[in-house]
C-alpha cells in the first residue's frame, strides 16, 4: 500500500486557509503576513473542543448531544495528535482515510512462537500473509466524503480537530437528509443517521453501533482529552430513539449464523476450517467438549497485526492458525471462528489453549498512535462479560490475560512468545467497561499491590515502534518500568529466560508490569516500591501523590519451610502416572525460573494438572487426562507461571 500518491491538498503551498472554527492555526499563518511578530505559543483554552462541537452542530444543524455521543463512541473525544487509528480513522470523529494511513505506516509483528504449543505434534509456523484489500470498503473512506461535503481539504480534516468535527457533523446531516428526515433538534430523531454514520453494511452492525451511541446519550460522559480539553455531555436518561428509522436505511439484513455472542453486539459467523490436508495433517483447530470435558479458565486478548479484510482471509486458511473471535475497529463487529467448546491454536501454549478462548482485536502493537476505538473496546467488553458468565471465568487479570502474559511452555519457547496487545492497550478502561474497575482492596499492611498508573499521564519511553532503537511517539501506557534499584539510572530487571540484556524496546517484557497485575511487596524506599518479580527484587516509582500502584488483598505462595527454592513451570501438566495406555506422557520440565525462599507471589488460581490429547483429525483418540498433582497459577513476571501445590505454602495477605 506504499505506492499511493498523497493528497495534493497537503503539499506545501497548496493548502488553503479555511474558515475552521475555533482554531489557532489560521492566526499563526496570517499574523506574519501582516508584519506582526509571532506570539509565543500558548495552550488553547480548555473548552475549545467543546466550543468546536457547538459550532459544528449549529452550522450543520445536528444536535450537539448527538455529535458529542458519536464522537465519544469513536474516540472518547481524543484527537491523537492527528495520527490514524488501526483502521485509518482520524480525529475526534474517526473519519476514515485508510489508504493514506496505510501508505504512511509500517508495522512490525513480534514473536516466532508455535501457536499450538504442543510437544506432541510438529511445531506450526505458517507463512501465510494477510493480503491488503484491493478496493477499500465504505467504512474505511468516510473522510473523503466529509471533505466533499465541507469543502475542506482532506489534510485539514485529518489534522485539525475542529475541522474533523465539522466533517463528522456534515456526514450526519447528509445521512439524515438521505433518509428523508428533517434536520431536527430532537436527538431521538437521529437514530437512522447515526446507524448510517457507522458505515456498516448491515442492519445488525449499524443498530449495535447506534444503540451504543444512544446509551452514551442517556448516561452522559465527561472527561479531559489527550490534548487537555475538557468535554462534557449531559445525561438524557429518558431519551428514546426512533429505532424504526433503521428499516429505511437501505442496509442489508445481517446473514444468519450460529454464533455464541451476547445480543447487545453484532456478531457474524466466519468459520475457521477443520480440514485434513497433506501428510496426515489437519487444521486449523481441534474439536473439543468444553466445558463438559475441561473447564474454560482464561480469556486471552490479542491484536491482529493486520487489517480486518486480510485477517478474515487468513482465518479461513486450514493451514494457518486460529482463534475464537475477531473484533473490528470501526464499529465493533464481532466475527466468531471457532466454537467455545473447541480448542483454537492461538496462545503458543497448549495448556493455555486447551483452557482458554482467544479474542483478536484489529490493531498493531508497535504503533501507539494506531489507536483502538471506543466502539471496539465496548464490543469486546460485552463479549468478555458474556463468556465470563457462560463459563465461569473470573473478571480479573489472572484470568483475562493478554497474549503477552501467556508463559512459554518450555525454556526453548520463551524468547519467541508473542508480546501483544502491548503497552498501549488500556487495561484500566477495559476493566471499567467490564464492570470490574481496578481499585484499592487492601491496606499498606497487606503487603500486596495492584499496578494502577494513570494511563494518560503515564508515558514511559519505549523504542523500536518503527525503527530499531528510535523512541516511539510519546503516548499513554498502562505499564510501569522496573529497575534493579530505587534509581532510574539503575539497570533494568533482567529476564534470564530471554537470554538477552533488558532494553526499553516496545516488545521487551523483561522489566515492566501492567495495569491490574498484582505482586507481593518486597521493600519500600521513599517514593519507590519493590516487588518480587522473576525471582528478584524489582523497583518501580510509586510516589504517594502520583501513585502507580495501590494496596491489594489476596493470597500468596512461598516455598515450603526448608526448601531453598521451588521450580516454576510454563504449563500445568499431570504427573507421568496419570497417563493411560496409548497416550504418551508429556514431560513436566520446569522453566529456568525459581521462587527462592523468602519470596512471595500472588496466586491467581488453583487447578489440577491436565492435558488434552488431540493429535488426530478424528476424535476417537481425544482424551482429557487429569492428574492428582495440583498447581497454583501465580503472577511471576510480566507473564504468569505455575508452581506445584506440594512445593509451596499458601497464605492470605494481612488486611
Amino acid at each position: 500500500m506504499r505506492g499511493f500518491a498523497p493528497d495534493p491538498s497537503s503539499a506545501p503551498g497548496v493548502r488553503r486557509l479555511k474558515r475552521t472554527a475555533g482554531t489557532l492555526a489560521t492566526a499563526a499563518l496570517v499574523l506574519p503576513l501582516l508584519g506582526a511578530a509571532p506570539a509565543a505559543p500558548t495552550a488553547p483554552p480548555a473548552d475549545q473542543l467543546q466550543r468546536a462541537f457547538g459550532s459544528a452542530a449549529a452550522e450543520y444543524r445536528v444536535p450537539q448531544s448527538v455529535l458529542l455521543a458519536v464522537s465519544y463512541l469513536q474516540s472518547r473525544w481524543d484527537a491523537h495528535a492527528g495520527a490514524p487509528s488501526v483502521s485509518g480513522g482520524y480525529g475526534p470523529m474517526h473519519l476514515t482515510d485508510a489508504r493514506t494511513a496505510l501508505a504512511a505506516t509500517e508495522h512490525h509483528a513480534e514473536g516466532t512462537e508455535d501457536a499450538r504449543g504442543d510437544d506432541a505434534r510438529p511445531a506450526l509456523h505458517p507463512k501465510a500473509q494477510a493480503p491488503a484489500p484491493s478496493k477499500l470498503p465504505a467504512r474505511l473512506t468516510t473522510l473523503r466524503r466529509a471533505a466533499e461535503l465541507t469543502g475542506r481539504p482532506a489534510a485539514e480534516l485529518r489534522s485539525d480537530p475542529a475541522a474533523n468535527i465539522a466533517g463528522g457533523a456534515a456526514l450526519l446531516a447528509a445521512a439524515q437528509r438521505e433518509l428523508g428526515e428533517p434536520l431536527s433538534a430532537d436527538p431521538a430523531a437521529w437514530y437512522g443517521a447515526v446507524a448510517r454514520f457507522s458505515a456498516a453494511d448491515d442492519t445488525a452492525t449499524a443498530a449495535a453501533y447506534a444503540n451504543d451511541v444512544y446509551d452514551v446519550l442517556r448516561t452522559g460522559e465527561q472527561r479531559t482529552t489527550d490534548a487537555g480539553q475538557r468535554v462534557e455531555l449531559q445525561a438524557s436518561p429518558q431519551l428514546k430513539a426512533d429505532t424504526a428509522q433503521l428499516q429505511r436505511t437501505g442496509l442489508r439484513a445481517a446473514p444468519a449464523g450460529d454464533v455464541e455472542c451476547p445480543r447487545s453486539v453484532s456478531c457474524v459467523s466466519v468459520p475457521a476450517p477443520y480440514e485434513e490436508f497433506g501428510d496426515n495433517d489437519y487444521g486449523n483447530h481441534d474439536l473439543g467438549l468444553r466445558p463438559a470435558a475441561q473447564r474454560v479458565k482464561y480469556i486471552v486478548i490479542h491484536d491482529t497485526e493486520g487489517g480486518w479484510d486480510g485477517v478474515m482471509n487468513l482465518i479461513q486458511d486450514p493451514t494457518y492458525v486460529s482463534w475464537n473471535y475477531t473484533i473490528r475497529s470501526t464499529d465493533g463487529l464481532i466475527a466468531q471462528h471457532v466454537k467455545a467448546k473447541d480448542v483454537a491454536w492461538h496462545a503458543g501454549n497448549w495448556d493455555v489453549n486447551a483452557r482458554s478462548v482467544g479474542i483478536e482485536h484489529e490493531g498493531f502493537l508497535t504503533d501507539p498512535d494506531a489507536w483502538y476505538t471506543e466502539a471496539m473496546y465496548r464490543s469486546s467488553a460485552r463479549l468478555v462479560k458474556y463468556l465470563s458468565r457462560a463459563y465461569g471465568v473470573p473478571l480479573d487479570r489472572q484470568h483475562i490475560l493478554g497474549h503477552e502474559n501467556v508463559p512459554g511452555p518450555t525454556t526453548s519457547t520463551i524468547p519467541g512468545m508473542h508480546t501483544d496487545p502491548g503497552p498501549y492497550w488500556d487495561w484500566g478502561h477495559y476493566f471499567q467497561l467490564l464492570g470490574h474497575p481496578f481499585k484499592r482492596t487492601g491496606t499498606s499492611r497487606s503487603g500486596l499491590v495492584t499496578i494502577l498508573p494513570d494511563y494518560a499521564a503515564n508515558q514511559p519511553v519505549y523504542t523500536g515502534c518503527t525503527t530499531k532503537g528510535e523512541p516511539c511517539p510519546a503516548h499513554g501506557s498502562g505499564e510501569v518500568r522496573l529497575y534493579s534499584d530505587h534509581d532510574v539510572n539503575a539497570p533494568l530487571i533482567k529476564d534470564i529466560g530471554l537470554g538477552t540484556e533488558p532494553t526499553d524496546g516496545v516488545n521487551d517484557l523483561s522489566s515492566r508490569v501492567s495495569t491490574g497485575q498484582q505482586y507481593a511487596v518486597a521493600d519500600r524506599w521513599g517514593d519507590w516500591t519493590a516487588i518480587w518479580y522473576l525471582g528478584q527484587k524489582a523497583w518501580f516509582q510509586n510516589p504517594h501523590r502520583k501513585a502507580t500502584a495501590v494496596p491489594a488483598s489476596g493470597v500468596t505462595i512461598t516455598p515450603k519451610a526448608g526448601l531453598a527454592s521451588v521450580p516454576v513451570y510454563g504449563r500445568a501438566y499431570p504427573e507421568k502416572e496419570a497417563y493411560p495406555a496409548g497416550v504418551p506422557a508429556q514431560s513436566v520440565v520446569p522453566l529456568p525460573y525459581t521462587v527462592p525462599a523468602g519470596q512471595k507471589y500472588v496466586v491467581g488460581d488453583r487447578m489440577p494438572g491436565e492435558y488434552y490429547y488431540a493429535v488426530t483429525f478424528t476424535e476417537d483418540s481425544h482424551r482429557v487426562i487429569t492428574g492428582k498433582d495440583l498447581y497454583y497459577e501465580i503472577q511471576y513476571g510480566h507473564r504468569v507461571g505455575f508452581v506445584r501445590a506440594a512445593d509451596v505454602d499458601v497464605a492470605a495477605a494481612r488486611r
